[in-house]
């Protein structure tokens, strides 16, 4: 394949690229088997399930609305029943014989009955949209709340299951969207089902024949637009690894963070071959579309257009034979135009419904699978402090993972020590560090607080006597006091006394604003900081909780070698009566801890202090030696 790139031709074979078999495979698409067979009958027999969902979020969201709007609309379509009823007898006044004056004498008090109808269901159909206007941003709210509250909720390694992450990416990029549009379209559709009530009321009291004349013009349409809805739900299914994929080349070519390297490593031709590879792919699929739906689309207006003609046949012979009055034919006329609107309206909105409620589907799926991994309720309160925090014979994988990131390890803790955790990449370092700070719950093994077995603890409440200064840590768009506070409030001086200890009171004071700069530059009067700045502030932020037990992961990876010996320093002074379990893969900085245990691929190798592994000679041995003679090298 040829790809021509901005600036000049480029030729690379797709071969070149890299391996895109998420992209182009259909088989990500996991409802996509059961969606291409969906039917008419299917989606009929959908509907009423997806109308009680979307009601069920209305009433949730506003009782009063939903009441409002389901009964104004309701009694606008009784009302379009009582004028077209009403249109009979001015039909009938008007077609009868004598004098014209004298017959629209005789026809005022219909129309007169007309003009009120028309009055009292514009009305009430006003009404109607008011409340339903009203519904939508309030179940809009309360559906970003419900999934951002579960988000929040459920467990952290959630995160790590491929399953989870799309799941959660199809709710968030359509499914949570549709949750008003479903609310709406669901209001819509039950207008609609009135109005051909109305209609098909009128039409049988007229005569029981012309019933079934509402239908013959309009089921062709019917099944284009429940078709034309399935070809765009299942092609987006397929569309979703693409996209999802150009999403992330699209960051790669336009955020700040990546900016730098992309032109370091002049890497704009190499992104942008990947992008239109990606993009030529959907473009062939949405062309593709467009031409399945516009047969579809043309084939149901054909179909469409021939079920009328026969509608006036039948009405023609009805009049022949004498069947109807003209009176009576004229109003059958307008309750089937009026019933066709209606029915029209009802098909758009039912094949609206039905594509939303496909992706609503997607957010209710979620939900429920989201609400089944929370973790259940515990009533036991972590314990205030420790003297000992033993970790026995604990196992955790991830999920999908091919081998368990911790083997059976034991780890012990006592109050006040500093113990450090080492070991090169992989070896399961951070992994135990958050089932220790109470973000993994292990597979198998306890982890106990004393006597408190940590399964049995609620598990914020254990949070809450942990801080954790992690090397890959959040810079959030906030203040800087609120990026050191986190919520919780203690005071100017608990923030200050955790600034000065962290070293981050120097970030501070160069600040324009002080404590009250936003530090996002992204917005107005917005500041900036470097790596080794936002690490200040990171530890600052694990100083100001002071919590019996801190957590270092990596804390010094964007110091120097002047801040990163300061920071240890005001670590050791910190942890006075604290305990402190340190990350870290400088082998220099844990040769002053208590207790040494060091990793290898999941389970503990060695421990002891920094002389008694220096004289086991063993993995430690092995690792500091290096690190050593690096520094003697240089």
């Amino acid at each position: 394949m040829t790809v021509t790139q901005q600036g000049g031709p480029d030729h690379l074979s797709e071969d070149d690229l890299p391996d895109m078999a998420d992209v182009e495979s259909p088989q990500w698409a996991r409802h996509y088997g059961t969606m291409a067979g969906l039917g008419f009958l299917t989606v009929a027999r959908r509907l009423p399930r997806l109308i009680r969902q979307a009601l069920g979020i209305a009433w949730e969201a506003s009782p009063r609305d939903t009441v409002a709007t389901v009964t104004l609309s309701t009694l606008g379509g009784v009302f379009t029943a009582f004028g077209l009823l009403a249109t009979t007898g001015v039909l009938t006044a008007l077609f009868q014989a004598g004098p014209t004056p004298e017959r629209i004498r005789a026809a005022l008090p219909s129309l007169l009955l007309v003009g009120l109808a028309a009055t009292a269901r514009t009305t009430l159909q006003a009404g109607a949209g008011w409340a339903q206007s009203r519904l939508e941003p309030q179940v809009s709210r309360i559906t970003e709340e419900r999934l951002y509250t579960l988000t929040s909720r459920v467990d952290l390694v959630c995160f790590d299951d491929p399953e989870f992450h799309d799941a959660l990416q199809r709710a968030r990029m359509r499914g949570m969207q549709m949750a008003e549009m479903v609310v709406s379209t669901a209001i819509d559709t039950l207008a609609g089902l009135v109005g051909i009530a109305a209609a098909a009321g009128v039409l049988g009291v007229l005569h029981p024949v012309l019933l079934p004349l509402l239908l013959l013009a309009v089921v062709p349409d019917a099944w284009a637009a429940v078709r034309a809805a399935r070809m765009r739900y299942t092609t987006a299914l397929v569309l979703v690894p693409a996209r999802r994929r150009k999403w992330i080349i699209e960051e790669l070519l336009a955020d700040k963070d990546t900016a730098a390297e992309v032109r370091t490593f002049t890497m704009r031709g190499f992104l942008l071959r990947m992008f239109d590879t990606v993009a030529r792919g959907e473009q062939r699929v949405m062309l593709d579309l467009a031409r399945r739906q516009t047969v579809a689309r043309v084939l149901g207006e054909a179909l469409g257009g021939l079920g009328q003609g026969m509608v006036y046949v039948a009405l023609g012979l009805l009049l022949a034979a004498g069947a109807v009055p003209l009176a009576v034919a004229g109003t059958a006329v307008l309750a089937i135009r009026s019933g066709q609107t209606s029915l029209s309206n009802f098909m758009y909105a039912t094949n609206r419904l039905y594509e939303e409620g496909l992706y609503f589907t997607d957010f209710l799926d979620f939900i429920a699978h989201a609400e089944g991994r929370i973790p259940p309720a515990r009533d036991r309160t972590a314990p205030g402090d420790f003297g000992r925090i033993t970790v026995e014979e604990v196992t955790f994988s991830y999920p999908a993972a091919p081998a368990p990131a911790l083997r059976g390890v034991s780890v012990r803790i006592e109050r006040g020590e500093v113990v450090a955790l080492v070991g090169e990449n992989g070896s399961g370092k951070t992994t135990l560090a958050k089932i220790l700070a109470g973000l993994y719950e292990p597979d198998g093994g306890r982890v106990r607080w004393d006597d408190a077995d940590l399964a049995e603890v609620d598990p914020d409440s254990l949070r809450r006597r942990i801080a954790v200064i992690a090397q890959d840590h959040t810079r959030w768009p906030l203040t800087a006091r609120h990026n050191i506070t986190m919520g919780t409030e203690k005071g100017e001086a608990e923030v200050t006394r955790a600034a000065e200890v962290a070293g981050a009171d120097q970030v501070i004071a160069e600040l324009p604003y002080g404590y009250r700069t936003l530090l996002d530059r992204r917005f107005k009067n917005g500041h900036e900081l470097s790596g080794g700045q936002w690490q200040r502030i990171a530890v600052a932020r694990g100083f100001y909780r002071d919590a019996p037990l801190l957590i270092c992961d990596e804390p010094t990876a964007a110091l120097d070698a002047r801040a990163e010996h300061a920071l240890f320093e005001r670590i050791r002074e910190h942890a006075d009566g604290r305990t402190v379990l340190l990350i870290t893969h400088r082998l220099a900085s844990v040769r002053y801890a208590d207790r040494i245990y060091v990793l290898d691929h999941g389970k503990v190798r060695e421990h002891g202090t920094h002389e008694e592994l220096i004289a086991l000679d063993g993995l430690y041995a092995d690792l500091y030696n290096l690190q050593a003679e690096a520094y003697r090298s240089a």
